[in-house]
């Protein structure tokens, strides 16, 4: 079986470079300048797009206009799977624009180059086939699990409603922390160490990422209105709390 990355930005090189431990993996990127990890063969878009299963590693906001312009030079029954971070929206993309006669398993590896720098070991993968043989689904379940990875098979939708929240919030609230421009202390806590740790899961990647998290998930314009309305709410209990204090005095 030989796999084609398409894209290799920080996520697609650190993608490519564990699966090349456990199949055939060439990778191909807009900028010859790219760095290819080790095992990784340096291929041309035609190349890649040629692999019996191609792996698009790039940005949710990019996503279309990569699918519109692949669809007609896959080989006929290819396997193709996307990385990004919400699955409703590249699940309709890739069903609506690829031929009929290819494959389509929607992903979401839930981690990257930060939170998983000890290794795969027990890290959940989103797996949601939209359009494939149950031989090609089982092949890469297998492929999965013997990565170590945590296979989780979910509706595209449900994985929406929950990650809105899971990782939304988690990138949301490292963006405002940075923001604060936080740094280390002697006397810090483990609570505060551990939002430092945030910040640097979250800032590290593309900012384009964050945006991407926050427009592409249906379900984020109603996180992003929880989360004002609990913030709201716990400051107009501290108010409530000052102006009791100031009745007393």
């Amino acid at each position: 079986m030989s796999v084609g990355i398409y894209g290799l930005g920080r996520f697609g090189f650190f993608w490519a470079g564990h699966l090349a431990k456990h199949v055939e993996v060439k990778g191909y990127n807009r900028s010859p300048l790219a760095r290819y990890p080790e095992g990784v063969a340096r291929a041309s878009e035609d190349e890649v797009l040629s692999c019996d299963t191609v792996i698009l590693c790039v940005a949710i906001s990019s996503f279309k206009e990569v699918v519109t312009r692949i669809a007609g030079r896959l080989r006929p029954d290819a396997l193709v799977m996307d990385t990004c971070s919400v699955k409703v929206y590249p699940a309709q993309v890739m069903g609506s624009l690829l031929p009929p006669s290819v494959q389509i398993i929607a992903t979401h590896p839930m981690f990257g180059p930060d939170s998983a720098k000890n290794g795969l070991a027990g890290l959940p993968l989103v797996f949601s086939p939209i359009r494939a043989d149950s031989d090609a689904a089982d092949r890469w379940l297998q492929t999965f699990r013997s990565m170590g990875l945590q296979v989780l098979k979910m509706d595209c939708d449900l994985h929406d409603r929950e990650a809105a929240y899971s990782q939304g919030v988690t990138h949301f609230v490292g963006r405002v922390l940075d923001e604060l421009h936080l740094k280390s202390t002697e006397i810090a806590t483990l609570g505060y160490r551990n939002l430092m740790t945030i910040v640097e899961q979250t800032c590290n990647d593309p900012l384009q990422l964050f945006y991407d998290l926050q427009r592409y998930n249906p379900y984020a314009h109603d996180m992003h209105l929880r989360l004002k309305d609990a913030l709201d709410t716990v400051l107009a209990v501290l108010d409530a709390q000052d102006n009791a204090s100031m009745e007393i005095r």
